[in-house]
């Protein structure tokens, strides 16, 4: 069953899960929502045209992310590393009604990258319909060993 999880995080982001939870938005079977401390919790019965399941938080996501064959995630900078380190094609729709929007920096270079692919609430449609998923590329996990040597060196610690 082709599934798409959607995360906002902890943040409240009600605009993207209207959209993903209209008719039009869905070339999938199952939508599996994490609606964070957003006012809109669809239900069941809310989504006839497709199998919805929707929660606030959990302790981890990374069963969903693991069992997703698509994450359209917000731009926060911890959900992107954590769907882009499950391996699983990345939607990132950027909050463009913040200010000072500094996850556009971020979604874009990722992009760029080829790691990614990235809209807006008002482009969400739009790409779904247009996106094509094999041009995206692995993102290797970090090195955190060769960073903390780095330091090391640079501080004079070794």
């Amino acid at each position: 069953m082709k599934t798409v999880f959607v995360t906002v995080g902890t943040t409240k982001f009600d605009e993207l899960i209207e959209n993903v939870t209209s008719k039009e938005a869905h070339g999938y079977e199952r939508l599996v929502l994490q609606v964070g401390r957003g006012s809109l919790l669809p239900t069941v019965d809310s989504c006839l045209h497709i199998r919805l399941e929707a929660f606030r938080f959990k302790d981890s996501i990374a069963e969903d992310m693991k069992q997703a064959d698509l994450i359209i995630s917000h731009a926060g900078a911890g959900s992107c590393l954590e769907a882009l380190g499950a391996g699983k094609p990345l939607l990132v729709v950027v909050n463009d009604k913040l200010m000072d929007n500094h996850q556009l920096e971020l979604a874009a270079q990722l992009h760029m990258d080829s790691h990614l692919l990235y809209c807006t609430c008002s482009t969400l449609i739009q790409t779904l319909r247009s996106m094509d998923l094999s041009a995206l590329q692995p993102f290797l996990p970090g090195q955190p060993r060769k960073f903390a040597t780095f330091l090391d060196k640079a501080l004079g610690v070794r």
